[in-house]
């Protein structure tokens, strides 16, 4: 997993999204309220939300294009439970917590490096 989440709070602009995603090269943004995560925005809700939808990103808030109610894995769960859950609900993006607090996010990406690690070890 990664363990530095880049997160947005759910009331900044979509602009303000764009900016967070130029200066620290992510796939996604966790949305949080205090210290709840509230949802997750990705590269593509703004693609199909913003752009096709011909939304104005600088008055448009996080909150209207974020994906609420977002899975989550436990940190000390075996990667097999993460991926389960992904596959499961189709999501290449899974946030991590240790007793309700956010501790990384792991991706479809993170999993492929740490099978091939395993496979050229065996």
């Amino acid at each position: 997993m990664t363990r530095e989440v880049i997160s947005i709070n759910s009331n900044e602009t979509v602009m303000e999204t764009c900016k967070k995603y130029q200066e620290h090269m992510v796939g996604c943004l966790v949305v949080m309220e205090g210290d709840l995560i509230v949802g997750i925005v990705t590269e593509r809700d703004i693609i199909e939300k913003i752009i096709l939808g011909e939304k104005n990103p600088k008055i448009t808030f996080v909150r209207d294009i974020m994906t609420p109610n977002i899975k989550t894995v436990y940190s000390l769960s075996k990667i097999e439970e993460a991926v389960k859950i992904m596959k499961k609900n189709n999501i290449k993006k899974l946030p991590v917590i240790y007793n309700n607090i956010l501790v990384g996010i792991i991706t479809e990406n993170d999993i492929t490096h740490a099978t091939d690690i395993s496979s050229k070890n065996d």
